[in-house]
């Protein structure tokens, strides 16, 4: 069953090639939702502001950043970064919502207030790899309506790090795979771009405007077709975060997070559902099996070495080609770890997918 998850899905990411593209030249409005955020509005904003998506010498773009209550010096800051960049735009909001919960609210306000039909969003907490980061995002939706990319963590020294940055290439292993293989299920808000018709045509987030999240994932898992959609794999287009620093608020955002899983759509479910049952009982199979094989029947110990190195063989491959492609080396090596701690992670979140975990803030 992992074999045709590996053959199927994973080697379209594996041996994924880009193509040259036509180079979009339509104007875009790239959103940031901030609550209490100024120390990384002041380390990322700037950089955002100088993306080289340029028409006439002048910027094609407007950044609009929508201040969500903030209650430190989030507004004065914009206020006056303002007067430098005449692309920069700022929505202050002073009251939170009563019906919308969590980002949704201030994501909805700053999509009505964009300018442009074709948004970029990202955090205020993430820095563009590069300068190119805009316009190849804009290249994938000069394709199609929805455009998904790879947004890791910085590497740190710890191997708390490691864990959060292999988590989220597995998440993206999975999810970029998918999307190339025509079935797409869910997006990351942190460096993901749509046409606003796909917002307004669902009525926004109407159908889940009372859970905490999903502003990205379930909005993605409800509009997304394997014709309106397309990956943007390169580098240049990853937007980087800084990992959490404690395992303690890791594991809260996690489960927060896989908590949506239950509302995606009931094939998306399934399928990712197979795989992780698979993974999972296939070393439960392993470990029940051992006892009942007799201690000398070299020829089924042969067999079931054969077999198990055959899939460490595989996955080590596809893996290891995905890695390298998305900058996460210095993982290679730890994949035999990871894929035994995966099994950890299934018993220890599962349950959040199924029970409902009290959420108070989207930040």
């Amino acid at each position: 069953m992992q074999l045709c998850y590996y053959l199927f899905f994973f080697s379209r990411l594996a041996f994924h090639k880009n193509k040259e593209q036509e180079q979009a030249s339509f104007p875009v409005s790239i959103i940031i939702c901030a609550q209490n955020e100024e120390a990384n509005l002041r380390k990322y904003l700037p950089k955002i502001l100088a993306q080289d998506y340029l028409v006439n010498a002048l910027p094609n773009f407007e950044v609009l950043v929508v201040n969500d209550n903030s209650e430190d010096n989030t507004k004065y800051f914009l206020g006056e970064l303002c007067k430098q960049y005449a692309h920069l735009n700022v929505l202050n909001l002073s009251q939170p919502s009563k019906y919308m919960k969590g980002k949704k609210f201030p994501l909805s306000m700053g999509l009505k207030q964009a300018r442009h039909d074709h948004v970029l969003l990202t955090d205020a907490d993430c820095e563009p790899s590069s300068d190119q980061w805009l316009q190849l995002m804009a290249n994938g939706l000069n394709q199609k309506s929805i455009a998904l990319a790879y947004s890791p963590y910085k590497k740190v020294e710890g191997f708390l790090n490691k864990k959060i940055r292999f988590e989220t290439f597995y998440a993206a292993f999975q999810y970029l795979s998918f999307a190339l293989a025509k079935i797409p299920y869910m997006g990351v808000g942190r460096n993901l771009a749509y046409d606003r018709t796909l917002f307004f045509n669902v009525k926004g987030f109407a159908k889940h405007q009372h859970i905490m999240s999903g502003d990205d994932d379930l909005f993605i898992n409800e509009v997304a077709t394997k014709k309106n959609t397309t990956v943007v794999f390169n580098e240049e287009a990853f937007t980087y975060s800084d990992a959490e620093e404690t395992a303690e608020y890791w594991a809260y955002q996690k489960q927060r997070h896989l908590s949506t899983g239950r509302f995606y759509k009931r094939k998306h479910k399934f399928m990712l559902g197979l795989m992780a049952f698979s993974h999972f009982y296939m070393y439960v199979g392993l470990f029940t099996l051992i006892p009942l094989v007799q201690p000398f029947n070299f020829l089924w110990l042969i067999i079931g070495g054969g077999v198990f190195f055959f899939r460490w063989l595989y996955i080590w491959l596809f893996q290891m080609r995905v890695m390298t492609k998305m900058k996460e080396d210095d993982l290679v090596h730890w994949i035999w770890y990871f894929d035994i701690w995966m099994i950890g992670y299934y018993i220890k979140n599962i349950p959040s997918i199924f029970f409902k975990k009290k959420v108070k803030r989207w930040k």
